[in-house]
């Protein structure tokens, strides 16, 4: 064997023992768990932006 064969052999094995471990469950919250995150990072960087413009308009 050449020692190509045996990493790819190797990366496949741990691949497939990866995905047999992880559940739809799992994806789901992940996602969910982004899109919360997305939405306080924008929210957040909103009400940032509008309250230093608040601040330069009172100088």
């Amino acid at each position: 064997m050449k020692p190509n064969d045996i990493r790819i052999g190797t990366l496949g094995g741990t691949l497939c023992s990866i995905w047999a471990s992880i559940s739809l469950g799992d994806v789901a919250q992940t996602a969910l768990t982004a899109a919360l995150g997305t939405v306080v990072s924008f929210i957040t960087s909103r009400l940032l932006a509008k309250l230093i413009n608040a601040k330069r308009k009172g100088k």
